[in-house]
């Protein structure tokens, strides 16, 4: 009986001890490295246990912003008894104040060795800087996340629609 007390204490402890530390990797910022070369801005982030799926990429204002949502995996013939990893982290990376880029080409991926890197082009001239640009995220092995990819399927069929009806206004007002 006290040694199922002691065990059930000791439970507790660990529990409240893991959800604490959770809660402290998310609430820091993701690590992040900038880099520049003649042609382009390189942020990196670690994303230890993260898959394209569960990694949103943003470009806002001058701002790499990155969100990951991950989750727990079951194992069988275990049970959690220190849940202590973070599952919502965040992460932005302000570009320097004279940059000027093309976010519309961003691309980000993430790598094997569990950083996330997202490339944003320089550019000629200045883009409006109220955009929100959302970048797709592909591993390192050419995959695109899916959701991206129907993204990208949907926004090319609304474009084929839009064009097929610009089309037949233009006949209807030639006839």
């Amino acid at each position: 009986m006290i040694r199922d007390i002691g065990s059930s204490i000791g439970n507790a402890i660990a529990e409240n001890i893991g959800r604490a530390a959770g809660r402290v990797q998310e609430n820091k910022p993701l690590p992040s490295d900038l880099l520049e070369s003649d042609d382009a801005y390189l942020v990196v982030f670690d994303a230890p246990g993260t898959t394209a799926s569960d990694i949103q990429v943003r470009y806002i204002d001058d701002r790499v912003e990155v969100r990951i949502d991950r989750f727990r995996d079951f194992y069988d013939g275990f049970e959690m008894r220190y849940p202590g990893r973070g599952l919502a982290l965040d992460g932005s990376v302000t570009l320097p104040s004279d940059a000027v880029v093309d976010p519309e080409t961003a691309q980000a991926t993430l790598k094997s060795n569990g950083t996330l890197h997202v490339r944003v082009p320089k550019a000629e001239t200045d883009h409006d800087e109220d955009d929100v640009t959302d970048v797709g995220v592909e591993t390192d092995d050419g995959e695109a996340d899916a959701e991206s990819e129907a993204d990208a399927d949907n926004e090319t069929a609304d474009a084929d629609a839009d064009d097929a009806a610009e089309s037949a206004d233009e006949d209807d007002e030639a006839a």
